[in-house]
């Protein structure tokens, strides 16, 4: 295998989800494939990172030049709650309950036990001072229902602890079996656990 191939599997490897033989599988179909869909490939990745930004408020991509995203900017969504999220995937996941009408932030990730991981935590801290002002009165830690999504709520409960005496934090009710993923629970379980939520 040449340097030039051996590059790219790794750098497939490092996408969620995908191990070495699926890395490689990738890289001889786009040898496979004709020169001119490899060129259309890489016109989307290069153009998909110049035309999705961040939401300037809840940190979700989002495509079309605005500053804040959809939900964002809907002036009939609930001030008062604040939901936290690992990834983009999961407000889409919870929007398609139709029960929640707060607004979200996405931490951009977990954290491990042994201590990797970044989440964006000096933007939450900034957005939650602003968002109290506002009267947020309630932050729902909305993470998956495994050890690192446990640990990261920990850390985030420390994290926003002297906003306790003006802000409620809850988490979701246990209807999520442990190691679940919020972005494949289906939409009946997640409305049970947005429901039944316990602060925490």
């Amino acid at each position: 295998m040449s340097d030039s191939m051996e590059q790219l599997v790794r750098e497939f490897e490092r996408f969620p989800g995908i191990g070495p033989r699926q890395a490689k599988r990738f890289v001889y179909y786009l040898l496979a494939t004709s020169a001119q869909a490899r060129a259309t490939l890489s016109t989307l990745v290069e153009r998909v990172g110049e035309e999705v930004k961040q939401c300037a408020l809840c940190q979700r991509f989002q495509s079309g030049g605005r500053e804040m995203c959809s939900i964002c900017a809907d002036k009939s969504r609930d001030k008062t709650s604040l939901l936290l999220v690992e990834k983009d995937q999961d407000i889409i996941a919870i929007e398609k309950t139709h029960l929640y009408k707060g607004h979200y932030f996405v931490l951009g990730g977990v954290l491990t036990l042994s201590g990797k991981g970044v989440i964006r935590e000096d933007f939450l801290v900034r957005l939650i001072k602003q968002k109290v002002k506002e009267g947020l009165s309630e932050i729902i830690m909305a993470l998956s229902a495994t050890s690192e999504g446990e640990h990261t709520s920990d850390y985030v409960r420390t994290l926003l602890a002297p906003y306790r005496t003006h802000v409620r934090i809850s988490v979701l009710g246990r209807g999520l079996a442990t190691g679940t993923e919020l972005e494949y629970t289906d939409e009946q379980t997640l409305s049970g656990a947005i429901l039944n939520r316990k602060e925490f």
